[in-house]
């Protein structure tokens, strides 16, 4: 069973907005399929409903651009789609955080700035970090091959303990999910399923 010590523990969220989750988001049928195999939302609400009263700090780190998307004034690959579909834009619905992460309020602390893969850049997450003393980082969102890789590389570089949840994260297909939670992920971090971080929070005193 893995370990964690609460108190140092956060679980950072990626991507949980409605052009991800919702059915009329701009990208929903790019990671649908791979969410409804993953049960990313649902094991992603189990898990916070249980770790709600620890003293876990859950932090959300929406994506949102300025309507101009000067930010990638040259995008390419996804980058380049997101801005050509206005997808994440400021001020837009499927930019808005997705209710069923709103209604936990301030007990998820939300770090605005992330423009791009990494949530770390561009925004205070590691301040936070460095001031809640956390050393183990849970992630959990999505896309698996891009924000949660280059977060979790990111994380492992500054020298944090990294665990990705494989079922509370999703991909562009079931198949790149399995790849990276099989092959790639397990180079690095630990992987383990919503319910085994449940457990071992549960079983451990802090």
């Amino acid at each position: 069973m893995a370990h964690f010590t609460p108190s140092q523990t956060a679980l950072v969220l990626i991507g949980f907005q409605k052009d991800y989750f919702d059915p009329k988001g701009a990208l929903y049928s790019v990671v649908e399929e791979s969410h409804r195999v993953s049960g990313t939302l649902e094991h992603t609400i189990e898990t916070l409903n249980n770790i709600s009263e620890s003293p876990i700090t859950i932090v959300n780190t929406p994506i949102v651009f300025s309507e101009t998307y000067k930010e990638i004034e040259n995008p390419t690959g996804i980058l380049k789609a997101i801005k050509e579909i206005e997808a994440f834009k400021e001020g837009t619905e499927g930019a808005e955080v997705i209710a069923e992460i709103k209604k936990y309020g301030e007990r998820i602390k939300t770090i605005p700035g992330k423009k791009g893969f990494n949530a770390f850049s561009n925004t205070d997450l590691k301040k936070l970090l460095t001031d809640e003393n956390i050393n183990q980082i849970v992630i959990a969102g999505c896309v698996s091959s891009l924000c949660i890789n280059a977060t979790a590389l990111y994380a492992k570089d500054q020298g944090y303990e990294v665990t990705i949840l494989s079922d509370c994260t999703s991909s562009r297909t079931p198949l790149e999910q399995e790849m990276f939670c099989d092959e790639i992920f397990p180079l690095f971090a630990d992987v383990i399923t919503h319910t085994d971080f449940i457990d071992a929070i549960k079983n451990m005193p802090d």
